[in-house]
């Protein structure tokens, strides 16, 4: 019991409550979730607005995808070496600038390097944010509300982009 209650020390403020990490991870899932959704609806617009042909706008999604899914391992190692805090944070700005870029984008392959850095920066989110919620909670009733939120955050994010990428 006293690993678990030392853990949230190295992930939060000392006078930090433990429902600031789940708001934070809550919302880092749902960034993440809402620009999936947002990116595959508006691939039209995305097409129209940038010129691209049409096997070039599948290539929209494929570079997020592959950094995202072959960085994973390396971000959760990352995670375990330097701190989940770190990468979460390192993640968070990663995802944020690249997403800013690709909004600027006025080229394909601007709009494809941004996606790139993006799944870099997802890697890092996907990874850290349920792990912090586990770490910070120990196992009972608290954790699986903490839970509950990340999931219904993600839900909502889910049928929120679908929305406003249309």
């Amino acid at each position: 019991m006293s690993a678990t209650l030392a853990m949230p020390s190295a992930l939060l403020r000392p006078q930090a409550p433990p429902w600031v990490a789940v708001l934070i991870a809550c919302t880092a899932a749902f960034m993440l979730v809402l620009d999936g959704s947002i990116v595959n609806v508006s691939l039209p617009a995305i097409q129209a607005d940038l010129h691209l042909s049409t096997a070039t706008l599948g290539r929209v999604v494929a570079p997020y995808l592959l950094v995202l899914g072959g960085c994973m391992l390396l971000a959760a190692r990352a995670g375990d070496l330097w701190r989940r805090r770190r990468i979460l944070q390192a993640g968070l700005l990663v995802f944020t600038l690249a997403s800013l870029a690709g909004g600027m984008a006025t080229s394909g392959p601007w709009l494809l390097l941004a996606r790139a850095v993006q799944g870099l920066g997802a890697s890092a989110l996907s990874t850290s944010t349920l792990t912090i919620i586990m770490a910070v909670f120990p196992a009972g009733p608290e954790r699986g509300r903490a839970i509950s939120w990340w999931a219904t955050s993600t839900s909502i994010a889910s049928a929120g982009g679908v929305l406003l990428g249309g």
